[in-house]
């Protein structure tokens, strides 16, 4: 009967646009209380505090919830229809990660997940969380421990299947459903990922140090980044997919199934979104992941694109950000106006 109910669970995931699922036990990530605790004691996590709040429940799934049986483990392809590195040759657009192209994946997935949730509920009473990336839960380990995948040389998960476009949401129950057996890594002798990171934010292989991981950086990081990481950033301005980009098995990724997903943003002209005062910014970025960031902080990055796109032409986009409100945004522009070639005048 409860083999049966997991098959039909399986069909009715996938129908809800989901493209796997694997489950696992709340208890089934023992070691991830100690890794995490020495990600946080090495400083890793940067300014991301709320990594190190409620450290017990990040570690231990079932502090989070006690009376949880089972960690229904599910996947969402997001995959571009398109390859995102030959965009950082264009100097004069920024480039903005492919997750945050399209609509706010936290309210596509959770969605989906709840509408999951209603019909296991509707096929044997029971108790339901969904959770999607906004709570105290290890996503990354509990998909590996069931099996979804693994933890790839550049963390982020990884499927045979599915390459590693993909995000992760998951349902606790009180029902006690069949476990799957976890997965093992398959990266092998690869360090692709590792190799085009550009400010080497891998200490070692299956470790990030966030203080120099460039998607850190743009969206998590407030205030001025540090002087020599700028340089680096090239023209990303929201985001990095370089390690995910990179990955050969993404020669196996799925198509992404909801229109929400498709690029919408693209890569936009820096000179365009240098101009963007906090009303512009909120419409056009409403529905959007990138809105969480605020504008200052969006500008910030912008301003530090212009600066590394070796084009004078583009100064002239900076000069109202000198007097800017915010200091860091000011702060900014002046670091990219002296990064400038001065322009060459004008031939009779």
């Amino acid at each position: 009967m409860i083999d049966d109910l997991k098959s039909k669970l399986i069909q009715q995931a996938k129908s809800e646009g989901f493209a796997a699922l694997r489950i696992t036990a709340p208890d089934s990530i023992p070691e991830a209380a100690g890794r995490l605790r020495n990600f946080v004691d090495l400083g890793y996590h940067g300014q991301m505090g709320w990594m190190a709040e409620r450290m017990e429940w990040r570690g231990k799934p079932t502090a989070l919830w006690p009376e949880a049986q089972s960690v229904i483990m599910l996947a969402e392809p997001y995959t571009p229809d398109e390859n995102p590195l030959p965009l950082l040759q264009q100097r004069d657009n920024g480039v903005i990660s492919v997750y945050a192209q399209g609509k706010d994946y936290h309210d596509l997935v959770k969605r989906r997940l709840k509408r999951l949730g209603r019909w296991l509920i509707d096929q044997s009473p029971c108790e339901i969380k969904v959770f999607v990336d906004t709570a105290p839960v290890m996503e990354k380990p509990l998909a590996q421990a069931a099996g979804l995948g693994w933890q790839g040389k550049h963390s982020n998960l990884l499927s045979r299947e599915l390459g590693n476009w993909f995000f992760l949401g998951s349902i606790f129950t009180t029902l006690d459903l069949p476990k799957d057996a976890p997965e093992v890594s398959h990266c092998g002798t690869c360090t692709a990922c590792l190799d085009i990171c550009p400010t080497k934010a891998f200490p070692v292989p299956y470790k990030v140090d966030a203080r120099r991981c460039i998607s850190y950086l743009t969206i998590e990081h407030k205030g001025p980044i540090d002087a020599e990481l700028r340089p680096l950033m090239g023209n990303r301005i929201y985001g990095c997919d370089d390690c995910l980009a990179i990955c050969p098995w993404n020669k196996f990724a799925q198509t992404a199934r909801d229109i929400g997903y498709a690029a919408k943003h693209g890569a936009p002209p820096l000179t365009e979104l240098a101009s963007l005062d906090d009303a512009a910014f909120r419409a056009r970025f409403a529905g959007s992941p990138i809105k969480r960031i605020g504008r200052d902080r969006f500008v910030r990055n912008v301003a530090y694109a212009i600066g590394n796109s070796g084009n004078p032409a583009l100064a002239s986009a900076l000069l109202p950000l000198l007097q800017d409100a915010d200091s860091t945004v000011a702060d900014a522009a002046a670091w990219a106006l002296k990064r400038l070639p001065a322009d060459d005048p004008a031939t009779p």
